[in-house]
């Protein structure tokens, strides 16, 4: 579903959604030794892409994993940060209610926090 943010768009976004499930065989009992729900976003434009997943249980939070040009994967740098489209596609995930997002840095834990950026539209700045 493409998204309008004025001053913001040259481009048309593409998003493609798809549900994941990752669990081990259940034991005689039914429980599973890992179970994991997940989503992975895809948010295009062109040959660009950044994909971020965002897990069935905790619903408010999303994380940015990786980006990807012309079919070949590599890590998210700072620079991708300020990219439109990864600014697009937070905003994206903002609206679907992913008020918790983090991108995968591999400081620390790995993950760092986003910050909700104030997006202005410069037309109207003076």
């Amino acid at each position: 579903m493409p998204l309008y943010l004025p001053g913001l768009n040259h481009f048309q976004m593409h998003v493609i959604c798809t549900y994941h499930l990752d669990a081990s065989d259940a034991d005689e009992a039914g429980f599973h030794e890992y179970h994991y729900e997940y989503y992975i976003f895809q948010f295009s434009e062109g040959e660009e892409s950044f994909f971020a997943r965002s897990y069935t249980d905790e619903p408010h939070g999303a994380h940015f994993l990786n980006a990807e040009k012309a079919g070949r994967s590599r890590p998210l740098t700072t620079k991708d940060l300020g990219a439109p489209l990864f600014l697009e596609a937070q905003a994206y995930l903002r609206q679907a209610g992913k008020t918790e997002l983090s991108w995968l840095s591999g400081k620390g834990n790995g993950y760092e926090l986003l910050q909700n950026p104030v997006i202005q539209d410069p037309i109207k700045q003076q």
